[in-house]
């Protein structure tokens, strides 16, 4: 069995691949944005951070020396975990969404099946799953398996039983619900979600929208973890929008305070997840 650590890890996805600069003001777009958000979320109680860019422009891109640059500024500049998205925008094509890798992040996002994502398709069919499973363990990086649905759990214990456990040993896992075209944000289908995973894996919660309060509270109270921001809320009370990242983190933070379940430090997320010492990549 895993050694369980009591605290919780919040995971911040501050920017995401959908939003619009104009549409949410506090949404980290440059890399100075980016960097500065990590820092005042790590203060607020984060321990990993998943990632996604945007160019000059603020569109989402996958540019291989903006994600390598983002990466060292954040190791630099943080201790957080640094996650990387592999998913991009649903538009991304697979040969730039396997560089991602390139850059050496500690972790990244590894999307188990193909789904209906709001008006889009977001493509992951069974190859690119693959390979990219496989390339994770090659390079030594920590997938977190982002299941949207319950048909993506049987497909994250088919890529167990044919590659073998992840860089690490650790299964870890991030159950998306409340997307249009995936899980329901309700705490039945988070039960079922929780209930088919792999023995011993670790698991947080993202609850989009209206759904992020009560995911949180369900995951908080079944051992799970959390994750939270701009990514995937932008509404903080019902009429009230989200004033940046922090805040988000600080409310998550609070919850798992009042669940004796502390934010982990830094050290305790890189120990749970069992990521990579890459502290010799900073300058």
């Amino acid at each position: 069995m895993a050694r369980r650590l009591a605290g919780t890890l919040i995971t911040v996805a501050p920017t995401g691949a959908e939003t619009a600069k104009g549409d949410a003001p506090g949404l980290p777009v440059t890399l100075d944005e980016l960097v500065a958000a990590a820092q005042a979320c790590e203060a607020a109680g984060a321990g990993m951070v998943h990632v996604h860019i945007r160019d000059d422009q603020a569109r989402p891109t996958l540019d291989p020396t903006r994600l390598r640059d983002t990466v060292q500024a954040l190791r630099e500049q943080t201790s957080l975990v640094v996650q990387l998205s592999t998913g991009g925008s649903v538009h991304d094509p697979y040969d730039a969404r396997l560089a991602v890798l390139d850059a050496e992040p500690d972790s990244c996002s590894l999307t188990c099946g193909t789904l209906n994502f709001g008006d889009d398709v977001f493509l992951n069919p069974w190859p690119f799953m693959s390979d990219l499973y496989a390339l994770t363990q090659e390079r030594e990086i920590v997938p977190e398996f982002e299941l949207f649905d319950l048909g993506q759990v049987a497909a994250l214990h088919r890529l167990l039983d044919t590659h073998g456990a992840p860089y690490g040993g650790q299964v870890h896992c991030d159950l998306v619900m409340g997307v249009p075209g995936g899980i329901p944000g309700t705490v039945e289908a988070l039960a079922s979600a929780v209930g088919a995973l792999p023995e011993a894996a670790t698991w947080s919660a993202t609850g989009v929208g209206r759904a992020t309060l009560p995911i949180a509270f369900a995951a908080l109270a079944a051992g799970g973890h959390l994750r939270v921001g701009m990514e995937d809320t932008l509404t903080y009370t019902r009429g009230v929008a989200v004033r940046d990242n922090a805040q988000l983190v600080e409310r998550a933070a609070r919850l798992a305070e009042l669940a004796d379940r502390p934010p982990m430090s830094t050290d305790d997320a890189r120990a749970m997840l069992r990521v990579k010492d890459r502290t010799g990549a900073r300058r």
